[in-house]
């Protein structure tokens, strides 16, 4: 998500098992922006155009009767408009996927981190004029393919093949924080699960999300609203105390050291495999070893293996990493990538991880 993740070649779906193109459908109230859209997409031959809509009623009604595994879509539009619209194009179908294309990606991150929370899976900014180039359009194709895989039954289930049952750990080691790292989808699914993490669990959270820097701030306001928890953009030699949430600054990785009596904040711009800034593995990596062990991983919705190498210290340390399922998730490439390692010891939707991780205290989290 964002400029942060990279998207490589390897990111399009293997031909096989795929039984019929990705149904793509187009909502925007410009002409122009529909039909240059409409044009990048429609000589893709695992691509299908099934609709172009000018407006998010029209969209509505479309979905009804043509059902569409990707849906692009304006923020800004006449009429309802698409933040408005986003709960019921979701409701119209299992699985549909919306990339936000929107001026808003670029200039307003509270729309576009509002849209992200109520379900939408990636954003990208409309290019500016005459910007339909090369670039733009590899980047819009690749999230397109990311997105549609998870509406095609039979590569989903190839994906999932080789993917063993969770991990039983015996977790012995008293976890003393919640380290989260997510992706593009992730946060409707942090929201969920933070939202489901009842008053009673006091451990301080740390939360790696792949956005832009500028976005940091809504993103950090939108986290208070969702835990009702304090929020911080994580600094060098921030105090980590219980009942808070430390998140990632978007220029950083967010690393966690041993301090008086507790821990600190560390932030590092060290290059990682994962080609993400900030990363989840050295959040992961240093809570181990910060901790020595006693700590809980969780990974999110997103694309890439970023988190895999962090959550394999962790767990050789004696923590535990817990991970979203595949039916959950928008993209199941972080969680995917720790469940083929043998690293998660569960494999649940946002809501159950929350139990899980209260579960994990030896709480419950309904009292």
């Amino acid at each position: 998500m964002g400029s942060e993740t990279k998207i490589s070649k390897s990111a399009q779906p293997p031909s096989i098992g795929r039984l019929r193109p990705t149904r793509v459908m187009v909502v925007d109230d410009s002409l122009t922006v529909r039909t240059a859209l409409t044009r990048l997409i429609a000589d893709q031959p695992d691509l299908e155009i099934v609709g172009k809509k000018s407006s998010a009623e029209l969209a509505l009604q479309a979905l009804k009767k043509t059902p569409a595994d990707v849906v692009l879509l304006d923020l800004e539009m006449p009429g309802m408009g698409g933040l408005k619209a986003l709960p019921d194009i979701l409701a119209t179908q299992n699985n549909v996927q919306v990339l936000v294309v929107s001026t808003l990606a670029e200039e307003g991150a509270e729309p576009t981190l509002k849209a992200l929370s109520m379900g939408a899976a990636d954003t990208m900014p409309k290019p500016r004029s005459g910007g339909f180039d090369t670039e733009y359009r590899e980047t819009l194709l690749a999230k397109i393919r990311i997105l549609g895989r998870k509406s095609n039954a039979v590569a989903a289930a190839l994906e999932g093949a080789q993917i063993t049952r969770p991990k039983k750990v015996r977790q012995d080691k008293v976890p003393q924080l919640l380290a989260i790292g997510a992706s593009t989808g992730g946060i409707h699914a942090l929201c969920s699960l933070l939202q489901a993490l009842p008053k009673e669990f006091h451990l301080p959270i740390l939360v790696t999300q792949h956005l832009p820097e500028s976005f940091m701030t809504v993103f950090a306001r939108q986290i208070e609203t969702a835990s009702s928890r304090k929020a911080f953009i994580a600094a060098d030699d921030m105090r980590i105390e219980r009942n808070n949430i430390y998140i990632a600054p978007g220029h950083g990785h967010l690393n966690v050291i041993a301090a008086a009596g507790g821990f600190k904040c560390n932030i590092s711009n060290e290059s990682m495999p994962s080609g993400c800034t900030p990363s989840v593995d050295p959040m992961l990596a240093s809570a181990s070893s910060a901790t020595d062990g006693h700590a809980i991983g969780v990974i999110l919705s997103g694309m890439g293996r970023d988190g895999s190498l962090g959550a394999a210290e962790l767990v050789e340390n004696g923590g535990a990493i817990f991970a979203q399922d595949q039916e959950s998730s928008a993209v199941w490439g972080m969680p995917r990538a720790v469940a083929e390692r043998g690293l998660a010891s569960a494999l649940l939707p946002p809501i159950e991880l929350a139990d899980r991780v209260m579960s994990s205290l030896g709480a419950s989290p309904w009292k």
